[in-house]
């Protein structure tokens, strides 16, 4: 179990701390410069900023009138799973401990904004090609976005590395007994 200054705290807690700042931050900065639903390009067509609001969750996902607090709950539901997954994180393993603090930054970005504005999470970056856009989104997303990849890469990485281990060994054991079965075979007359 990691420890409070252990190697995994010096990176999961100022990540967490920056991308949570960065986020709030950024999301003031929008809804002070930019005017809802009106783009403003940043690089052309493919880059813009569009201040939105979002009740649900992930690419408009809404579950009608209570969706601000059935993500509430399930937010901390998960920010839960996410602390209990860091505590078991191996002290020194450092990509692990990366996802799930990307992960937990971008959770508690965007459950910030589900307690404090009513109106719904503040998205703002807008990318895409013309009428082809992808989903408004923020700083807390991409955090998110970016730390489920690598917590999903490292965790095929760690199964990977266990079924490897696994057929080692049953390699080891069928040897040992096929070793064991021959020896007995050479004893008989």
């Amino acid at each position: 179990m990691p420890r409070s200054n252990g190697p995994n705290a010096v990176v999961f807690w100022p990540v967490v701390a920056a991308i949570v700042v960065a986020d709030i931050v950024t999301k003031m900065i929008a809804l002070n410069t930019l005017v809802p639903f009106s783009p403003q390009q940043v690089a052309g067509d493919a880059l813009r900023l569009t201040l939105v609001r979002n009740q649900g969750a992930a690419f408009g996902l809404y579950l009608g009138e209570y969706s601000r607090y059935i993500f509430m709950v399930l937010t901390a539901g998960a920010l839960v799973i996410l602390w209990r997954l860091y505590q078991s994180t191996r002290d020194g393993d450092l990509p692990r401990t990366l996802a799930i603090a990307l992960v937990c930054a971008g959770a508690l970005g965007n459950l910030i904004d589900r307690i404090r504005y009513h109106e719904g999470v503040v998205d703002f970056i807008d990318v895409g090609f013309r009428d082809m856009r992808w989903p408004t989104f923020n700083v807390a997303d991409m955090a998110v976005s970016t730390g489920a990849f690598l917590l999903a890469w490292v965790l095929w990485g760690d199964d990977r590395a266990e079924r490897a281990r696994a057929a080692d060994a049953a390699s080891v054991a069928a040897g040992s007994t096929t070793a064991g079965a021959t020896a007995g075979s050479q004893d008989a007359p």
